[in-house]
């Protein structure tokens, strides 16, 4: 298995502005140092930290950079990811085109024109706006999400965005990053993880709290003695105070020190529901077995 000797952990963000407030990005290195946040002057971007991808593929940086998104709608369990309709994508390569075509306009690499294609939005639950083929319930989920409930969490389906939970919106403005990385940096599973360079696997940040020590219902840490004893349970020294104490930024941190002692077991990246169909369309959480 191959040895990193970076790792980072990007807490994504859907919100449809210019600057995210829940954009973070925790960086370090091999060893046993803490975390740092990276902050560039005025605040992170989606572009930003799409540029910051780049310089990475550029360089050719020896890093595993973990994205806290689905990169990915569920298909295997409809054998689509629209049943019905026979101009569906069959791979998340093809979805990402889908997504980016329809919202090629929107700013800040937004999804309103993908969301409200008159055949796309009827899959979707959006505010004040239940499409039809939106099944109820907790809506439809991927494969790997299933191996998240099994492992105690709560995964919120892609297709409703309504909630404080709802993580749609931000996967889908990450499948606008992860179209414009192809190419450039391999993304796991769709991708073979390379002999050198950077790579990039999807992150579901509680996974990492709970490695953590922290619970479920306790994964959000808000203080400096909470996030001190959450990164010496993954092997890290205390961190340098910050600012403040959000739950964007201690995601961040908490989860880049994950990675550093996690990319190294072999069991983690041989996933036994992962399959090469799965691996084509759904992608999988890093962490999930």
């Amino acid at each position: 298995m191959r040895k990193f000797s970076n790792f980072a952990c990007v807490d994504w963000s859907g919100e449809a502005v210019a600057k995210p407030k829940g954009l973070a990005v925790a960086h370090v290195e091999t060893g046993s140092s803490a975390p740092v946040l990276l902050r560039p002057q005025g605040g992170w971007s989606r572009e930003g930290v799409l540029e910051w991808l780049k310089r990475l593929a550029s360089s050719k940086t020896d890093i595993v950079v973990g994205l806290d998104l689905s990169p990915a709608l569920p298909f295997v369990d409809c054998g689509s990811y629209f049943p019905g309709w026979h101009e569906s994508p069959t791979s998340a390569s093809e979805l990402w085109d889908l997504v980016e075509n329809l919202s090629e306009n929107n700013p800040h690499l937004s999804t309103r024109g993908f969301l409200s294609d008159a055949t796309i939005r009827r899959h979707f639950r959006q505010f004040r706006d239940c499409g039809d083929l939106f099944p109820g319930g907790a809506g439809r989920l991927r494969v790997c999400e299933a191996g998240q409930k099994r492992m105690g969490l709560s995964p919120t389906s892609c297709f409703n965005l309504v909630g404080a939970s709802q993580v749609g919106k931000s996967s889908l403005t990450g499948m606008r990053v992860l179209r414009r990385l192809r190419n450039e940096i391999p993304i796991w599973p769709f991708d073979p993880v390379p002999e050198r360079g950077p790579l990039i696997v999807e992150i579901y940040t509680t996974i990492a709290a709970m490695a953590a020590g922290r619970s479920k219902s306790r994964a959000k840490i808000r203080d400096a003695a909470a996030l001190d004893h959450a990164l010496v349970a993954l092997q890290s020294q205390a961190h340098r105070g910050l600012p403040g104490y959000d739950d964007h930024s201690t995601d961040a941190i908490v989860t880049a020190a994950w990675l550093r002692v996690s990319t190294s077991d072999e069991r983690l990246w041989s996933p036994p529901d992962l399959t090469p169909q799965i691996a084509k369309t759904e992608g999988w959480t890093f962490g999930v077995v």
